[in-house]
């Protein structure tokens, strides 16, 4: 197999990245040990940034932020929900921040509107009584796995290839150039190569492992920042304490739902990430200060990402680390057709697509401009069924008499999304399974976090012919094992009697064994 660039990473950097390349004429197989999004492009808030967080403290981030969420709200709206937000501080909080915050942001040219207490209540109401300052800046919430979905699925239509769950294992070079990449298909173990003209390393937290295979070494801070999910949306727009960025300050509509976090705690290991109950308290309570009824309304489910943070030296606090992104061309390791791209925020994964694409064409001598700036994201069926809400929607509006039956109740999700899904996944050359088809829709993101739907989807998929023999016993207990883990760590009220009951149904009744960690 040879392409003109070989991309390693499924987030959304490196499916913009092939997108980007593609507008411009340039062939390439993108690659990811996973699935799409299965580090921090999928771990995040969601939070579209209008650059306000960075005001006081990175005014390089800030700005590039404002800039690229103007431009997707231009070229991928339908992946937005430009809801507005807002900047709140409660009694307690730095006044003198409250007061200088308009200032940072007319210094780097952010939009913000000074509003009254009484304004800021009558727009959100769940606001605390103790509120005692409020601007509205042009923060919104975007969904991610569209946006990468349907950045793949635009480079596949003019020419580019995708393989998920293949990891890049080995590097053979000849003088200063990579001549040939092996892979391994995680799934089957089996091994391929691929000879590449130019390699982009775009791993995000795994890119100092990915470069350390050629000789090239990157000091990356692992940050891990954990999330809530509550059952219902809380707020009309996007919530932000009024201060420096810390932890548990940002409330960001999800659709249906309400995120809550974040934290920001150094790891040394990507892989192994999992919510705990000491952060999950921590989040509830500091959350509590700004919004009183997040300290009572019911969540269901917390979730982990690595914020890969490029330092100078060999430590650092993941809070003081800039957020900006890091292109290196690897020169000073002497391999000429390998760069890596890491660092950044999902607001300004575009930037990061068309500064690496730069390099690369450059390197090939393709002088075809970007395009990503002003030609718009075109609608797939890959990243359709990921919107909240869209399901039902469909669903209600189908013509009556044909037949479709709804198989998860908490998202309304039908037969015939599962078997658009299902399609699209073999037209891809995946294999259809209950983690794919979350991925690529609201299946388990509800209430019951999987209880009832997976065991409906599963018959579903053996009815038509997807699954055979035992391999959907082990499909489900992947699947709830997933869910599990975002479970855990907030067992109490309504979400502890649900996973009681879930546990009832799959080990008592169908005597599944998870692994519950």
């Amino acid at each position: 197999m040879k392409t003109e660039v070989l991309i390693i990473g499924g987030g959304a950097t490196g499916t913009g990245i092939a997108r980007d390349l593609a507008l411009r004429g340039v062939k390439t197989l993108l690659v990811e040990k996973s699935d799409i999004n299965a580090g921090a492009s999928g771990g995040n808030h969601g939070l579209l940034h209008s650059g306000a967080r960075y005001v006081s403290n990175d005014a390089e981030s800030a700005i590039e932020c404002m800039e690229e969420g103007k431009i997707l709200k231009q070229v991928a709206p339908r992946c937005i929900d430009d809801c507005k937000g807002l900047f709140v501080a409660v009694e307690g909080d730095d006044e003198q921040y409250a007061a200088n915050f308009p200032t940072f942001c007319e210094k780097n040219g952010l939009a913000c509107k000074k509003l009254s207490v009484k304004e800021a209540l009558e727009m959100e109401p769940v606001l605390s009584e103790k509120t005692i300052a409020a601007y509205e800046v042009d923060d919104a919430a975007i969904d991610p796995f569209m946006l990468s979905l349907e950045n793949i699925a635009h480079a596949k239509a003019l020419g580019s290839k995708q393989l998920c769950h293949t990891e890049a294992v080995k590097f053979e070079t000849s003088g200063n150039r990579i001549t040939k990449v092996w892979l391994r298909d995680t799934r089957s173990g089996k091994e391929f190569s691929v000879e590449p003209d130019q390699v982009v390393n775009a791993a995000g937290a795994w890119a100092g492992q990915v470069a350390s295979q050629v000789g090239a070494k990157i000091n990356i801070l692992y940050s891990m920042g954990t999330l809530l999910v509550t059952q219902s949306r809380l707020t009309n727009g996007v919530v932000n304490r009024l201060r420096p960025p810390s932890d548990a300050d940002i409330l960001v509509p999800g659709g249906t739902v309400s995120i809550l976090g974040t934290t920001s705690v150094t790891v040394e290991d990507p892989n192994l990430i999992i919510p705990t109950v000491a952060e999950t308290d921590l989040i509830v309570r500091k959350g509590a200060e700004m919004i009183p009824s997040l300290e009572t309304t019911r969540y269901i489910r917390a979730y982990s990402g690595v914020r890969p943070l490029v330092t100078h030296g060999e430590g650092g606090d993941g809070r003081n680390v800039s957020r900006g992104f890091v292109l290196l061309d690897h020169a000073d390791s002497d391999v000429e057709n390998f760069a890596t791209i890491t660092g950044g925020k999902l607001t300004t994964f575009r930037l990061m697509a068309e500064r690496m694409s730069d390099l690369v064409c450059k390197r090939l001598g393709n002088t075809n401009p970007c395009l990503t700036r002003t030609e718009p994201l075109p609608s797939s069926m890959e990243g359709k069924w990921t919107e909240p809400g869209l399901a039902p929607k469909r669903w209600i509006t189908k013509n009556s008499g044909v037949k479709d039956k709804i198989l998860c109740e908490c998202e309304m999700i039908s037969e015939n999304t599962i078997d658009d899904i299902e399609q699209e996944l073999k037209k891809n050359g995946e294999t259809p399974d209950l983690l794919t088809i979350g991925k690529r829709s609201r299946l388990g993101k509800g209430p019951c976090q999987g209880a009832f739907c997976s065991v409906r989807v599963l018959a579903h998929m053996y009815d038509k012919g997807s699954l055979t023999g035992d391999s959907g016993i082990h499909d489900i207990k992947a699947f709830l094992n997933e869910r599990w883990k975002g479970q855990h760590p907030i067992f109490w009220g309504d979400q502890l009697i649900q996973a009681e009951l879930t546990e009832a149904i799959h080990c008592g009744l169908f005597d599944l064994e998870l692994c519950k960690e």
